[in-house]
């Protein structure tokens, strides 16, 4: 019998709702985060996106009416007919700081989070 998706993940999903950018194939599109989790994200799928699987992306998630709060350079793993689910390549250190203190306030577990830490730099 299959392991569940949840079964399967190593790293927390946290449901944050906030207004984020796709950047990709020259195009950008406004669309809003609805999970995030140390080693991807989960937006709605934006009107008009025509992006095939795999295209490296870099996303921008806008905290507290900030001009950026995270990037990340992302991949497309899977589309769905209203959300996108990217995994994360490459994430700078002001932004791993941001989404680091966003998953500890709502983890509320600092063993938990360590551990999801230490799991990503496997």
């Amino acid at each position: 019998m299959p392991a569940k998706a949840s079964e399967k993940r190593k790293f927390q999903r946290i449901t944050f709702d906030a207004p984020c950018e796709l950047h990709a194939l020259e195009s950008v599109w406004t669309t809003e985060v609805l999970d995030i989790s140390l080693k991807g994200v989960l937006v709605r799928r934006p009107e008009g996106w025509n992006v095939p699987l795999s295209q490296p992306c870099e996303l921008i998630v806008h905290l507290d009416g900030q001009q950026a709060g995270i990037v990340m350079a992302v991949d497309l793993k899977h589309v769905e007919a209203h959300r996108l689910g990217f995994r994360c390549q490459y994430i700078d250190l002001e932004s791993a700081g941001h989404l680091r203190r966003l998953v500890e306030l709502n983890l509320g577990d600092q063993i938990l989070l360590e551990r999801e830490f230490a799991r990503l730099i496997d």
